[in-house]
């Protein structure tokens, strides 16, 4: 299966370009299943030559969807796909970048019509795309917009896959989804556990666990293990013996766990990665002028930290959410360093903080707002998710801003003070990591159902 596709940018230095239209066919080698088009609102100007080039300026992206809004569309249509596109490193790489800054690694197999176009089509005199498929009588409208390049490029395609004699790319896309056959082994431990949200624990022979992992669907994840090949993979593949899990239902309470039993078990494939999970974080202090500004930054354990994120980019995107969640001015959230007013006074969006029109208690209310909605200090509150059944929910207990423990009640069962709630509930220790993976879940997830506690009355709200 493939997912031919075309994007537009808003150019600027490597690596900061947005996305400003994308088109997505999937396309099975004959017919097209599915497609998505839209325009994108990338939260950064658009270079001069760009908007000249293409046609697409500010004001058509102004009510577009930002990135984060279209993401998981992105993701479900790719998925099992192969990424067609015309040079295809610059669209996977501008894909990669933004699925980055939401702080998900994006990853797919590319194949690049420019290669294609140059081994079964040798003598061209241009392979840009406008040039190449005029010479080869494929018709081309809106060019330089997503949709008509994308159409055009699925057109080449086509064309290419006839003219691919050796079935060298069928050959390869083949090869690609099935060259990992799976050992008959690995193949029953696969079948032996569900595709449900949890825990997985890989043992060796004598039952010492070698990995921990967590996944939205263990079998899925699982089958990725036993398929891949790198280094890490091979060598699970060879000492693996059992694997056993526990569901969870919430994807939350399986991070958790994962982070804890990881700290507690340290399987040597776990210790292997090392990977930080959050590098960035947020902080505040007060202006000459009384204003409470914010910025993020490298993580300094010895500042007070507001909230945490995986990376600068995932930081820099909340960021700009933020201003426009909650009103607030570009310039006192770190995000235009202009002399003067930020732009977004300029465009009516900001309320003036930035040249002291302004007033500074009506200010430090909407940032003050922000701050303990996102910061973790003195919380008390219970977070209800997903239970591992349809007549179940999960909790995850939070007193004093400190995590207590994790557990789950029946739907029958009334969940209405605090004793009640710190009876069912499995420890789990308080650190950094899991405040992140907290605080990281409840931003993404925005419907997900939070409790108060009243420490007067002892009773959740």
């Amino acid at each position: 299966m493939y997912a031919v596709l075309d994007i537009e940018t808003t150019g600027g230095k490597y690596n900061e370009e947005g996305i400003t239209e994308i088109a997505i066919y999937t396309f099975d080698g004959h017919q097209i299943l599915d497609q998505f088009i839209s325009l994108v609102n990338p939260e950064r100007a658009i270079q001069p030559f760009v908007v000249n080039l293409t046609g697409i300026n500010n004001k058509m992206l102004a009510n577009a969807p930002k990135f984060y809004e279209i993401a998981k569309r992105i993701v479900d249509i790719t998925t099992d796909c192969i990424i067609v596109a015309h040079n295809a490193s610059f669209d996977y790489r501008i894909l990669r970048t933004e699925f980055s800054r939401l702080g998900f690694e994006y990853k797919r197999e590319t194949l690049c019509t420019v290669e294609l176009s140059q081994k079964l089509l040798p003598d061209q005199q241009s392979y840009s795309l406008g040039k190449l498929v005029r010479n080869l009588g494929i018709p081309l409208s809106d060019r330089h917009r997503a949709n008509g390049d994308a159409q055009a490029t699925l057109k080449l395609f086509k064309l290419l896959l006839s003219k691919d004699v050796k079935k060298t790319i069928i050959t390869e896309t083949i090869k690609s989804e099935t060259k990992k056959q799976v050992h008959h082994k690995l193949l029953q431990l696969i079948e032996e556990v569900p595709s449900v949200t949890g825990v997985y624990y890989i043992h060796r022979e004598d039952g010492v666990i070698i990995y921990i992992g967590k996944s939205k669907n263990i079998k899925k994840r699982l089958t990725q293990h036993f398929t891949n090949d790198n280094r890490k993979s091979k060598n699970i593949q060879k000492e693996v013996s059992q694997v056993t899990y526990e569901a969870t239902g919430s994807e939350l309470l399986a991070l958790l766990k994962e982070n804890e039993e990881i700290k507690l078990n340290k399987p040597k494939y776990n210790r292997a990665l090392k990977r930080v999970k959050y590098d960035q974080a947020l902080y505040q202090f007060i202006d000459e002028n009384g204003y409470i500004n914010l910025k993020t930054s490298k993580v300094d354990k010895r500042k007070h930290m507001i909230t945490t994120f995986t990376n600068r980019q995932q930081a820099k995107s909340l960021m700009h959410q933020w201003v426009e969640k909650y009103n607030l001015c570009q310039k006192l959230m770190s995000l235009d360093t202009g002399k003067t007013n930020c732009f977004n006074y300029t465009i009516k969006k900001c309320s003036g903080a930035c040249i002291l029109e302004e007033p500074v208690t009506t200010y430090n209310n909407k940032v003050q707002q922000l701050i303990n909605e996102h910061s973790f200090d003195t919380k008390n509150m219970a977070i209800i998710d997903r239970g591992r059944t349809i007549d179940e929910q999960s909790v995850v207990l939070i007193e004093n801003g400190e995590l207590q423990g994790i557990g789950y009640f029946s739907l029958n069962h009334q969940l209405n003070t605090i004793e009640i709630l710190r009876s069912i509930i499995t420890n789990i220790s308080h650190n950094k990591d899991a405040q992140h993976i907290i605080q990281s879940y409840i931003r993404r997830n925005k419907k997900l159902k939070i409790m108060s506690i009243n420490k007067k009355t002892n009773s959740l709200e």
